[in-house]
């Protein structure tokens, strides 16, 4: 059984539309080395933008670096641990830096621990907690005051169905996700009218490296495959660029008018009645 949902995708459908040209702006993608994130960081580069890939691991991020460098893309990488404040101010300085702007942030850096509240340890609450909402709001605390100094900017974080739905086994990790959705609310309304949109996506079942690693993990991948599908009414998982493009658009000024929303990008997963 394919794993790919649709075979034969590659980077952003967006990013050649007139709308979608973010060139001589500045994109910042946390957790941009691999999975969403490097789905993200694609579809900026694809679309003009200088584009810093944020992440901890330096090996995929400078890897990814390298290989979009080569297509001419204008994409720098710079380590960083998203649960430290004095990182994440430093690496908005740095993304700033580079055309002393900073137009676009994708908070999409996130761990998943596992586990119920009666068995999940207080170092495991807090470090889903500090890694996950933690990394929203010193992402959104540092880049928000070069965006309204120069009037504008978008920001973009990553939540999960998991904030709006209850699932079975994963306390620590839907808590910090639904916190992303309060927090993106309330900071949407606090900065709106200096020139700043927040908005937040909350993707479902998506072909990550994380799931790929659960389907590894499992006795029987192929019946795990199958019943994750049927899941989903559309039949079939997403694939990173589904969710970057979802990105893209609300960075860019066709969605000049949103902010403070939720997109969800579930398949229909969380509508199907059952």
């Amino acid at each position: 059984m394919r794993l790919e949902a649709i075979p034969g995708r590659g980077g952003s459908r967006l990013a050649t539309n007139v709308n979608f040209h973010f060139k001589g702006q500045v994109a910042v993608v946390t957790g941009g080395s691999m999975g969403i994130g490097g789905a993200a960081v694609r579809a900026f580069a694809e679309a003009g933008a200088t584009t810093v890939i944020a992440d901890l691991d330096e090996k995929r991020g400078r890897s990814l670096e390298d290989e979009l460098r080569k297509e001419g893309k204008d994409v720098h990488f710079f380590p960083v641990d998203v649960g430290s404040d004095e990182q994440m101010k430093r690496l908005m300085e740095q993304a700033h830096a580079l055309r002393g702007r900073l137009d676009f942030l994708y908070n999409n850096a996130g761990v998943a621990i596992a586990g119920e509240a009666v068995e999940t340890s207080d170092e495991d609450w807090h470090k889903v907690l500090n890694i996950n909402l933690g990394g929203v709001f010193r992402g959104c605390k540092y880049a928000i005051p070069y965006m309204r100094k120069q009037g504008k900017g978008s920001i973009v974080n990553c939540s999960s169905t998991q904030a709006l739905n209850g699932f079975m086994g994963w306390a620590a990790y839907s808590a910090s996700k639904g916190g992303i959705l309060a927090f993106t609310r309330q900071a949407a309304v606090q900065y709106a009218g200096q020139g700043v949109r927040i908005n937040a996506v909350a993707p479902g079942t998506i072909m990550t490296p994380m799931n790929e690693k659960i389907f590894e993990e499992v006795d029987d991948p192929e019946a795990l495959i199958r019943l994750w599908n049927d899941a989903h009414p559309i039949g079939r998982f997403g694939q990173p660029e589904e969710i970057a493009d979802l990105v893209l658009y609300l960075c860019s000024d066709a969605a000049s008018f949103i902010t403070g929303q939720t997109f969800v990008a579930d398949g229909g997963q969380s509508v199907r009645g059952e």
